[in-house]
């Protein structure tokens, strides 16, 4: 029999109707049900106040809301899962141990990631950030071929268009073109003498990479660095959390849309439009974004990104580690069977 563990708390309309659809699930899927108010342990009002009723079957979890048919499913869910392993172990018992369950290098792998999938997912986006800063460094210092490795790997994922771009050990962190209409700033047309509207512009202004006066810009643009960037910080701060926090919920679809989505696309969309279609300037005038706009843009379009995505990896990784503990136990427990046999 499955063991079902009920979070609730008195006067929840919903948490009321969750208990009569568990009551008649019963004789379907029979199970012991263990029900506890979270108002008598701050711990779990802290964990569990904003998303009651919660339900908890063995791996396998639900929070509000969930209709009665996911109940049903995760019940059966769980009591499949039951089986199965009983079914293992008694093969175990048996001497009918099959091969196919022995721990690979597949398995090894799959266990490692579920536990250290955030630190390699940070680690990456570390280096990928830490590459683009280092081009310019290397640069500055006269390495001119890593530098130029660094470049042009970049160029791929990015336009590296160097008014649009940051630049280290210059005499501003940017040089944004004139039509940015930032006051007090160089902008790139005087500081380089090159004209980015002209028919070669483009690609002038993406292979020039700086000089002693102007630094040398990184290699990725100012919009790429602010994704990446708050990515990173959030994936640093949800591995803080989630050891403290354990159910850290993904913000709803239109949430992401909304902050995430919108913004990078009204500001990036809008300077696209308007400086490469010269027939929507009657609705879309000339613009050209500013560092930083395109900083704030990218700096939600990664945070919130990041914030929808991360929870629902974890929640995988979860599943994943408790399958993997479960199954490595099981072999662990069948090696000790055969030692103790060939010691007698």
């Amino acid at each position: 029999m499955i063991e079902v563990k009920f979070y609730n708390r008195k006067d929840c309309h919903l948490c009321e109707q969750t208990q009569a659809d568990l009551a008649s699930i019963q004789t379907e899927v029979p199970h012991q049900l263990t029900v506890i108010d979270i108002d008598e342990n701050p711990k779990l009002q802290q964990a569990y106040g904003s998303v009651i009723p919660v339900v908890e079957v063995g791996p396998y979890r639900l929070q509000a809301p969930f209709t009665f048919q996911d109940l049903q499913i995760t019940l059966k869910a769980a009591q499949l899962n039951i089986q199965q392993n009983q079914a293992i172990d008694e093969a175990i018992q048996k001497g009918d141990f099959p091969l196919e369950l022995g721990w690979s290098k597949v398995d090894r792998f799959s266990y490692w990631i579920s536990r250290h999938y955030l630190a390699f997912f940070n680690t990456l986006i570390g280096i990928y950030l830490g590459l683009s800063f280092l081009a310019p460094v290397l640069q500055k210092i006269g390495a001119k071929g890593p530098a130029n490795i660094l470049y042009t790997g970049y160029s791929v994922v990015c336009h590296q268009l160097a008014y649009r771009s940051w630049f280290l050990f210059g005499e501003q962190p940017a040089y944004p073109t004139a039509s940015a209409g930032l006051k007090g700033w160089k902008t790139y047309e005087t500081m380089t003498g090159l004209d980015p509207e002209t028919a070669t512009g483009l690609w002038d202004a993406r292979g020039f990479r700086g000089n002693e006066q102007m630094g040398y810009k990184v290699a990725l643009c100012e919009r790429d660095v602010a994704i990446y960037a708050t990515m990173l910080l959030f994936g640093l701060i949800f591995a803080f959390l989630r050891g403290r926090y354990p159910h850290i919920r993904p913000i709803p679809w239109f949430i992401w849309v909304l902050l995430g989505m919108v913004p990078i696309g009204l500001d990036g969309g809008t300077q696209l439009l308007s400086q490469f279609f010269p027939q929507v300037h009657k609705l879309i005038p000339y613009r050209e974004s500013t560092p930083f706009l395109r900083t704030l843009t990218g700096a939600l379009f990664g945070i919130f990104t990041a914030w929808f995505g991360y929870p629902y990896v974890e929640e995988s990784m979860s599943d994943t580690r408790t399958y993997m503990q479960r199954r490595l136990e099981r072999l662990k427990k069948n090696q000790i069977t055969k030692n103790m046999e060939a010691g007698d």
